[in-house]
């Protein structure tokens, strides 16, 4: 071919003229010679490559389908997904403009598809939250317009949602983002142990309490906030004269691992998430209570998703039989099924509930629709997983 030399797909560098090399890959990509026009494409410069696709854009879009998949193969998906503009193809334009990190785009090219709940996780990945909210809003999905309304500073509007799914736990991590010195301070203060009290969380409300009584001269000053102390108090069974004391006691004794959280930041794989990516991730449990003799894990099945033990223990098994061999006894602080979060694979163990458990579980689907929205968390919560099973291979082959 004019103006071309050197070796062709077996791997040598493409010798082409600057001028001649525009010419040449159209003509590669005319003899669907895919390889080679890849090649040719990667070795060009920048500003050749950006006149190519240029002048591929004018093109119709039958010209253009080779030169797309050449684009794709060089791994130039931002380019590539331009190339497809308007061709029809919306969903997969989305797809490459995801891989090439542009993520508006994406939602935008997304909601042309008709994917909403795709383009509302793009929208939130890229950070344009108001935009993922309206489109959660309109898809009904209240969870995913929860997590929003949190990441946008909206805390009561996100604590109503949380209260109208019977979420608990998260309308707490909601209200606890109210600062003091907003008017509303008091109110999420009460509510925050109202919610902390019926969980039996008594000594852990005090506690919330105290501190908005040492960090708000309004909330020290407020009848409702001294009535509620008094409250909780006589919830514990204690005397008013040894409340000061008792407060002291109760903010020593609060662990925050009563209600899971440490005990789901303390599983390896989420090692080295933030404290923000943590608490977004908290908010994604939700508390189940297990009867005795309930099969938690069912080997063989697919993996459902995590669960974190709180209260109460379980037995692992070899298998559903009746001989099955007896392998653990897990109580509080064990977790479950982390493997499926992020691998399809069939559970390996049978775990039945020995007392009544209580436990957070995060589903599968919810932990992925978290992956698509923290990146930074994904790819650190990936690294760690890698290392971990790289570990347990190595102790196995040991």
């Amino acid at each position: 071919m004019a103006g071309t030399s050197g070796q062709g797909a077996g791997g040598g560098r493409i010798n082409t003229p600057p001028e001649g090399a525009l010419r040449a890959v159209r003509s590669l990509v005319e003899l669907q010679q895919t390889d080679q026009a890849t090649q040719l494409y990667e070795e060009l410069g920048d500003a050749q490559r950006e006149r190519l696709r240029r002048e591929a854009a004018k093109r119709p879009a039958r010209e253009r389908r080779g030169l797309v998949e050449v684009l794709r193969r060089a791994r130039d998906f931002l380019g590539a997904a331009r190339l497809m503009e308007g061709d029809g193809e919306d969903s997969t334009v989305a797809d490459l403009y995801v891989q090439s990190g542009q993520y508006l785009e994406a939602a935008e090219a997304y909601l042309r598809a008709g994917e909403a709940e795709r383009a509302a996780a793009a929208f939130e990945r890229a950070g344009a939250l108001e935009r993922a909210l309206d489109v959660y809003r309109r898809l009904g999905a209240r969870e995913a317009m929860a997590q929003c309304l949190v990441r946008l500073g909206r805390p009561f509007e996100a604590a109503d949602l949380y209260r109208e799914l019977g979420q608990a736990h998260a309308e707490v991590e909601a209200l606890g983002g109210v600062k003091p010195e907003d008017s509303r301070y008091v109110e999420a203060v009460l509510r925050i142990c109202t919610l902390l009290d019926a969980e039996g969380f008594t000594h852990r409300a005090l506690a919330v309490l105290a501190d908005a009584v040492s960090s708000s001269e309004a909330a020290r000053a407020d009848a409702a906030l001294v009535t509620e102390k008094a409250r909780l108090l006589r919830r514990m069974g204690m005397e008013a004269e040894a409340e000061a004391v008792l407060l002291r006691r109760a903010v020593a004794s609060t662990t925050p691992a009563s209600n899971g959280y440490r005990f789901l930041k303390a599983i390896p794989i989420f090692g080295e998430l933030s404290l923000e990516d943590m608490k977004d991730l908290y908010r994604l449990a939700r508390q189940v209570v297990i009867a005795p003799g309930t099969v938690v894990l069912e080997k063989g099945a697919p993996g459902t998703g995590l669960f974190v033990l709180m209260d109460g223990t379980v037995e692992v098994f070899s298998g559903p039989e009746q001989d099955a061999r007896h392998l653990n006894t897990l109580g509080p602080g064990a977790y479950l099924g982390e493997i499926s979060l992020v691998q399809d694979a069939p559970v390996s163990a049978h775990v039945k509930a020995r007392t009544s458990v209580r436990a957070l579980r995060i589903s599968r689907s919810d932990f992925e629709h978290y992956l698509d929205t923290h990146e930074a968390a994904a790819l650190r919560i990936y690294r760690l997983f890698t290392q971990n099973l790289a570990a347990r291979v190595r102790a196995l082959s040991t």
